[in-house]
């Protein structure tokens, strides 16, 4: 295997975890990357199972709090809400994602003109969002009625689209429904480890018979290297985004979505 390739994996695996819980589309920046770096993994895997990186960051930053959760769900009827909410939104994009699995690896995964154009309209929809004069009637996670977190749940959905963000589209679906920035990020945290712990378990599954010893070892490269990125953005960005919003987000995905554009004007 040439070292070139592993490099690229590590360098793809920090991307992934920089941009996993950030509202710019990680699978968006990864398929760009890789496509301009020439790196090509098996079925598209490397881009959906070096996730579990990301997932066992949250885990790992979360590891209290997911403990007493666990302890109290037996017998406490908030804690059992916000389980019964986390379900629900990961529902819709299970679904989706199994029924539309072949589709969207097959067509949407191959259109990197398609993540640039997607990349560079949630930009502006997210600028737009972070502008409105919005009224958070939820400043808590555990206060969220399970009606809205199935309705955050359906904005995942659109997650589907490379290029679109899995947390962009549930932290713009919930500011819109009235939460506030910071519990929005860390609604989107937690309904992450579900919906992402799926897709890695269902991708590897449906891949199972042609992955070679050679593709574990790229997806091993990159999924160090994501968990240790993602442990990064996981404990600085909700204070971040208390702070200053998501505009800075939405310029990234419109430079990057723009510089996207010009590189396959120019190179293809």
């Amino acid at each position: 295997m040439a070292d070139q390739t592993i490099v690229a994996a590590a360098l793809l695996g920090v991307l992934e975890g920089l941009t996993e819980f950030i509202p710019v589309s990680s699978t968006g920046h990864l398929l760009l990357a890789g496509h301009f770096l020439g790196f090509e993994s098996t079925g598209k895997t490397f881009e959906v199972l070096i996730q579990l990186g990301a997932i066992l960051a949250i885990v790992s930053v979360y590891a209290a709090r997911l403990w007493q959760m666990a302890v109290r769900l037996p017998s406490d009827r908030r804690t059992q809400r916000f389980v019964l909410g986390i379900v629900l939104a990961f529902l819709p994009a299970a679904v989706v994602g199994v029924l539309a699995h072949g589709f969207i690896k097959g067509v949407l995964f191959e259109s990197p003109l398609t993540i640039c154009i997607v990349l560079i309209i949630g930009g502006f929809i997210l600028l737009w969002i972070d502008r409105l004069p919005l009224k958070p009637r939820y400043e808590d996670v555990m206060d969220y009625p399970p009606s809205l977190c199935l309705k955050i749940g359906l904005f995942q959905v659109l997650a589907m689209i490379p290029g679109t963000s899995r947390s962009g589209a549930t932290i713009a679906g919930a500011l819109l429904m009235g939460t506030d920035k910071r519990s929005a990020a860390e609604f989107s945290f937690f309904l992450a480890m579900p919906t992402m712990a799926g897709a890695f378990a269902y991708d590897l599954y449906q891949n199972r018979n042609v992955l070679t010893a050679d593709d574990a070892l790229i997806i091993g490269v990159g999924f160090v290297t994501a968990f240790f990125a993602a442990v990064i953005v996981v404990r600085l960005l909700l204070d971040y985004v208390s702070r200053y919003g998501f505009s800075l987000f939405a310029w990234w995905r419109i430079v990057v979505g723009s510089a996207g554009l010009l590189g396959l004007w120019f190179v293809g």
